[in-house]
Parts: structure tokens; sequence; C-alpha cells
């Protein structure tokens, strides 16, 4: 095995060699847009011996978010919470229960005032005082407004911390409120990573960007890293050549559902959802997200719309005018002039289908 050193730091990455953590580095660095020279600064602040602590709370949520992160591989989870990180509380993970657990919150975050990250999953009810979700019989809205300004930074992961998620869908009757929401009146920022769950990428860049400049990445006006919701997923759709042509699944398990064809008509939310789904996939598995499966885009990560557009309703497109001249995904036998008069006249029709659509027209 390769030595373990990075700076003066040994053997604080365990299992872990210099050559695979360098590249993690870099991976990380590409991701956040971040030029190259920054992966030594990233390397020295993951290996530093003064690891952040993490202070976890969950609010109204199924626990997608924390699994997601289980399933991370680079770094995995017992690197990144031995290692990285000091994972001092988090109902999933906690080793204790009952009153140890809650002790040792208290304890951390009277010891870390300031210098710990508090990470929220999880929408937070503020009807009736909050008594719709309860940590130890005392409502997370309290335990939230008494953590949030003791703490360095706050992010809020999944779209229910971010946007209210499925718990605030119509008629929300516990009150269920972002993070944010609830912490605006204390003026406290806080970075929302959406997603159902989001991409674990998306959370680890983030800490490792707060770690190594001291400092939260550059955030769009929702409060979401740029580096990951800045584009469209419709931009990077690998069926977006067949939107551009004018290829549509009609209906699940069709010709055209069977063959990869776009799933606009079936109420793929990608063209208003901001994510890197389609660039970023799930568990370092090539094509590991919706689209690529088959299955529309939700808009999960969205607000207002995953959780509150109906399921197969066409989403509002951005952009709806293709290039003129896009190519063909499947180009026609003969190419030359005859091939791109089609690829005209595809990127036409596909124009033509989603004006239609929006205005209540007919498409067929």
């Amino acid at each position: 095995m390769e030595s373990k050193v990075v700076g003066n730091n040994e053997d604080l990455l365990s299992g872990v060699t210099r050559r695979d953590f360098m590249k993690f580095c870099t991976a990380v660095a590409a991701t956040m847009g971040l030029p190259i020279a920054a992966v030594p600064q990233i390397a020295e602040a993951v290996t530093s011996p003064k690891r952040p602590p993490v202070i976890w709370l969950s609010g109204q949520e199924c626990t997608g978010c924390v699994e997601s992160l289980l399933r991370t591989g680079h770094p995995s989870i017992e690197t990144l919470i031995f290692d990285l990180i000091s994972l001092e509380y988090s109902e999933t993970l906690n080793a204790g229960s009952g009153h140890q657990a809650e002790a040792a919150r208290a304890k951390s975050i009277e010891e870390n005032k300031g210098k710990f990250i508090l990470v929220v999953d999880g929408a937070i009810p503020v009807k009736d005082g909050g008594i719709y979700c309860q940590i130890a019989g005392k409502p997370v809205l309290d335990i939230l407004n008494e953590t949030a300004p003791l703490a360095a930074a706050v992010i809020a992961i999944g779209s229910c911390a971010a946007w209210g998620g499925v718990a605030a869908a119509s008629p929300n009757p516990t009150g269920a409120t972002p993070v944010h929401e609830v912490l605006k009146a204390k003026g406290i920022p806080v970075v929302n990573i959406p997603g159902c769950p989001p991409n674990p990428y998306n959370f680890l860049s983030t800490v490792i960007h707060f770690l190594t400049f001291n400092k939260l990445p550059a955030l769009d006006d929702k409060g979401r890293p740029k580096f990951a919701y800045s584009r469209l997923i419709h931009e990077n759709c690998e069926r977006r050549p067949h939107f551009d042509a004018g290829r549509f699944a009609e209906e699940f398990g069709d010709e055209g559902h069977r063959q990869g064809f776009c799933l606009y008509k079936l109420g793929c939310k990608g063209p208003e959802t901001y994510n890197n789904c389609s660039t970023l996939p799930f568990n370092d598995t090539p094509g590991c997200w919706p689209v690529a499966t088959g299955s529309p885009c939700f808009g999960c990560s969205e607000e207002h719309v995953g959780f509150h557009s109906p399921l197969f309703s066409k989403a509002k497109v951005v952009f709806p005018t293709p290039p003129a001249q896009q190519p063909d995904a499947v180009p026609p036998k003969g190419g030359g002039a005859k091939g791109f008069a089609y690829g005209v006249a595809g990127a036409a029709i596909g124009a033509a289908a989603v004006a239609l659509s929006q205005r209540g027209g007919k498409e067929d």
C-alpha cells in the first residue's frame, strides 16, 4: 500500500492511499469549479487534526438524506464521520440513545460554541408550537432556535429542510416550514442543499469548502451552492437531443420510451429544475439518476415544483427553442444536406410541440 502522508499529517485518513486521496481532493475541486491550485489547500484542510464538530438535527423527514450519505464511496461513511468531521450527534447514527445522546449533544454545543456545523434534515413544524415533531419531549422547533445561533454554519440538507418537501404539501396540517424561513427572523444564513435525497457529494463539497476556506461556497438567490445548482437539468440531459429533434415518449412503455426518447410529455420537470443530477450520478454509478432509468424528473430539488406541481403536468420550459443547427441524436442514413434538413425540421417540431402544449394547443 502506498504512503498515507499528506503534508505533515500522517495516517489521518485510515485505509486510503495517498494517490486515491489526492484524486478525491481533485474531484472535489473540479465539482466546485475551483482551480487545480486549490487541491493542496483542500488536502491540508481535510487532514487537519482539528476536525469540525457536526450536530445533525432531524425534523419531519424520512431519513433518506442520511441513507444517501451512507452510500458514498469517496469518502466512505466511516472515513467521513471519523476522519473528515466529528459527528457529535445524529439521531440516526448515534451509538447511544435517550438521555445519554441528549447529554452528549448539549455538552458538544457548549464546548464548541461558534465552531460547530449544524446540519438539519426535515421540515420544521411551527403550528401549535411545533408539537408535531419532538425530540426527547421537546419540539424540534425550539431545539433549532436554541442551537442555530451558536453554530458556525447552518446547512439544510434535502428538500424537506430546504423547501418544506412532502410535509409542507397542501394542506400542510402541521405548518411544516423550511429551515431558512424559521431562522430568517434571527438573521441566520442557511445553505440549502435540496433534493429528495440530494446527491451526497453536493453536501460533502459544501462542507469541505467550509473547512478549506473558512467560508461557505458562493450561493444563488435561494441559498443553494452555485457549483451544484446553477444549471437546469434539461441543459445537460442525455435525452436533450431527442427533445430538440421532437422525439418524445408519449406513454410509459411505448416505442419511444423504450428507445430513450425525451420524457417531456410524461411530465419530466428537468426543464425547470436546477440541479446537477444529469452530470453527477448517484452512488458513483454512471446513469444512476431517474431520467436515465426511464422515469421523468420529479423536480424534487426545485422550490414549488416537486411536491407541488401535478406529477404528470408538463414543465415550464425556460429555453423552448433549440439551436437551428442542433444535430440529430440518430442521424438519418445518407447524412449530408438531407440529414441537416431533418435536424432543422426536428428542431422546429420540438419547439412547436412545447409552444403548443404551453398554450393548451393540440400536440398530436
